[in-house]
């Protein structure tokens, strides 16, 4: 079933130990997407400037991404970030931040899109994510993101838009700051009042723990033998996480949903942000196949099975 995410689309500049880029495809939306379109149908909203690449435009139509939501600002320049990774590459620092086109996003779904049963919002404003949502017409399971900086100084926004949301994807930090609450159990109990009866906490390198129904599951990160660039890793889980949920249909009944697919869908999401690490940018969804996919998801369950 068709999936939409709304988000940015951007170029980065990246340097890493392992070498340095320029200015590459990057964006929330964008590794999102591409992470999604290996499970399900997924239509797009952004926005881009004319210094939008065909080459970056036709990688996200080969991978059957509908692009009508995509808007191009003639004139206008994408959004562009540029940072640099610790040598650990656990930290960044941020030492360009371009909105460009993006300054001014307002989301406008087509038509088409508004009848969708997923929506996934990548971390922009509460209030556009809001309005997004009430753009939809048929959404039947929706959640997304948010950082820091919506926490502290949007925050009546933020807990306005979440209470309509049915789960959200975070970091360990950002829970805490969210919740008030250093222990993740604690905090992840303070956030299901906040709306989301799905909470998955990202941990990096850790894994993530998902909390839903009272329940929670821990997945360990995947053990690369060199992470090149961990841009986008994040939002490659949650592509991976409902891509996988919307191919298959799930969504909740009577405000449920089966914990045991949930448990897959953080697997898959884990396997997706995996792959993003191992070149820079989208360069690995270049070639990235789908048996590739299926096999790393049977090695994550054969070193957790016991």
């Amino acid at each position: 079933m068709s999936l939409v995410v709304v988000g940015s689309v951007a170029y980065d500049g990246v340097e890493t130990p392992h070498g340095t880029v320029d200015r590459m495809l990057g964006g929330a939306a964008t590794y999102i997407s591409l992470a999604a379109s290996y499970f399900t149908d997924v239509k797009i909203v952004a926005v881009v400037g004319d210094d939008f690449a065909d080459q970056d435009r036709q990688l996200l139509a080969s991978r059957k991404i509908d692009l009508a939501g995509m808007e191009t600002v003639k004139g206008g320049k994408t959004f562009f970030w540029k940072g640099v990774y610790s040598s650990d590459m656990n930290d960044r620092t941020t030492l360009q931040t371009d909105l460009n086109v993006f300054a001014d996003f307002k989301p406008k779904l087509p038509e088409p899109y508004r009848a969708a049963p997923y929506l996934l919002l990548g971390n922009i404003q509460p209030a556009l994510q809001r309005s997004v949502h009430g753009q939809m017409s048929g959404v039947k399971f929706t959640g997304g993101d948010t950082m820091n900086y919506w926490i502290n100084d949007f925050r009546g926004e933020l807990l306005q838009t979440l209470k309509t949301w049915d789960f959200l994807l975070i970091n360990d930090g950002e829970a805490r700051l969210l919740s008030g609450e250093q222990n993740l159990r604690r905090a992840a109990a303070k956030i299901h009042q906040m709306g989301p009866r799905t909470l998955v906490i990202k941990r990096g390198e850790y894994g993530a723990v998902l909390f839903h129904g009272g329940h929670h599951f821990m997945a360990p990160g995947y053990l690369l033998e060199t992470v090149f660039d961990p841009t986008g890793a994040g939002d490659c889980f949650a592509g991976g996480f409902m891509g996988y949920l919307a191919g298959h249909g799930i969504r909740p009944k009577e405000g449920h949903m089966d914990m045991a697919e949930l448990r897959r869908a953080v697997i898959y999401g884990s396997v997706m942000g995996s792959f993003c690490c191992e070149k820079f940018g989208v360069d690995r969804f270049r070639t990235l196949s789908h048996d590739e996919v299926e096999a790393r998801y049977q090695e994550f369950k054969n070193c957790t099975a016991f």
